[in-house]
């Protein structure tokens, strides 16, 4: 065996620290194997997914903080705290367990109602509240994956639900072509609304941020006007600023009959969502808008057209919060409407499009949750007294910790994602110096 063949270290001319042999993969500490398992554990718990459950669990733990803070029955027995501990810690556990209890009871299934049928409502009252939440959040989130903050949402909801509810009210056409009409003339009020910030931006440059504030009053003032303006969108007669009942044939069907109040709104809401998953996952446009989102200035080197594509993202947008206001109008209020009918979903929906990492089926999760909130937590207001603020409450604490996701890694000591990759790239890089 001549030297050059000599293995390891009796190899004339090489360090001996860089020609180790690395362990067979699966055996060794720092084996190939073991790292790709590392780096797909790593990305599992510290992924976006795992931050946005754990966000979710630590704002309702301090919500229970609140809750028994709040409480009568707790603050008593704090009185006699080191006497009696066990009458605190009873009393804590009644008002949380019965508060969330009754939050679960209001919003997917109440226990005390005799038989499925009436033990199932909460749950439709959840979808409900949730169809406005999703579609305006998938609008949200479609401004976010191109790089735009789009607050405009509630201003492009009201003008949407002066459009629907106009056509509404004031066309009188066959019942299928009525709805359709009513609900494509919401999404393109919403859709022009948005679009004006979209040109705005690609024209002028102006902040996206500023241009939706300041529509949101403009358009909160314009349709408070025609509300009290006979003849445009006041109810003939009344001195009110509300509109008059929409027509029956433009009001959203039940999907379950009667006695249940979700309705084929909600079937318009799981189609936009399938659309912008095909959108943003499957289309030449879909992968300019993420191109652009992710480096405005090296999508432009490669040819795609910026300026096009913050205006198309707006128009889509916009008409995305115009389905959520179509929505609210012709499937939530159809007695009439005023100024509030957006109901603060407008700034809702950007919860729900960061709760759902501005992915369509995330976004969609996430505001059925939110309707859950909405829908129990009236319910756990009248049943156990607890403050309605208190969903607020928790709402913000997801916004917050979603916001940082280092603050809940730290709380719950999760590795960093792509860690694990990165150091197999070092091992195989030294690996390779060692050849």
């Amino acid at each position: 065996m001549t030297d050059s063949q000599l293995p390891g270290p009796l190899a004339p001319g090489r360090p001996e620290t860089l020609v180790a042999e690395p362990a067979p993969p699966g055996r060794g500490d720092d084996g190939q194997q073991r790292s790709r398992w590392d780096t797909a554990l790593r990305d599992i718990l510290g992924g976006s997914a795992m931050i946005s459950v754990l966000a979710v669990l630590v704002a309702l733990v301090v919500g229970a903080v609140l809750i028994a803070f709040t409480d009568e029955r707790v603050q008593e027995t704090a009185g006699y705290f080191f006497s009696r501990p066990s009458d605190m810690l009873s009393a804590v556990w009644d008002s949380v367990s019965g508060a969330y209890s009754a939050l679960f009871q209001g919003s997917v299934y109440n226990f005390r109602r005799p038989g499925f049928a009436n033990g199932i409502r909460p749950l439709m009252e959840t979808l409900t509240f949730a169809t406005p939440l999703i579609a305006a959040g998938l609008g949200v989130a479609l401004a976010f994956r191109v790089g735009l903050f789009n607050i405009g949402a509630r201003g492009q909801m009201l003008i949407a639900a002066a459009c629907a509810g106009w056509v509404g009210f004031g066309l009188q056409l066959p019942p299928v072509i009525h709805l359709l009409v009513a609900v494509g003339a919401g999404i393109l009020g919403g859709a022009l609304w948005g679009g004006i910030v979209g040109l705005l931006k690609a024209r002028t440059g102006a902040h996206e941020v500023i241009v939706t504030i300041m529509l949101n009053y403009v358009a909160f003032y314009l349709i408070s006007y025609l509300l009290r303006t006979p003849g445009a969108l006041q109810a003939p007669g009344s001195n009110n600023p509300k509109t008059p009942a929409m027509a029956d044939t433009a009001v959203f069907p039940l999907l379950f009959g009667p006695q249940y109040s979700v309705h084929a709104g909600f079937l318009f809401v799981v189609v936009a969502t399938v659309f912008i998953w095909y959108l943003l996952n499957r289309s030449s446009l879909g992968f300019r808008f993420r191109a652009v989102g992710e480096n405005p200035s090296a999508a432009r080197v490669a040819g795609i057209d910026v300026k096009n594509s913050y205006l198309y993202a707006m128009l889509l947008s916009g008409g995305l919060a115009g389905l959520a206001g179509a929505s609210q109008v012709l499937g939530t209020v159809t007695t009439g409407f005023s100024a509030g009918i957006d109901a603060g979903i407008g700034f809702d929906a950007i919860t729900v499009a960061l709760l759902g990492r501005s992915k369509p089926w995330g976004v969609f999760a996430a505001g059925i949750l939110f309707g859950a909130f909405k829908a129990g937590g009236f319910s756990m207001q009248a049943a156990e007294g607890v403050p309605i603020d208190i969903v607020v409450v928790v709402q913000s604490l997801i916004v917050l910790f979603i916001a940082a996701p280092p603050l809940v890694r730290a709380m719950f000591r999760l590795p960093t994602p792509g860690t694990g990759r990165t150091r197999a790239r070092i091992g195989a890089g030294k690996a390779e110096v060692a050849k």
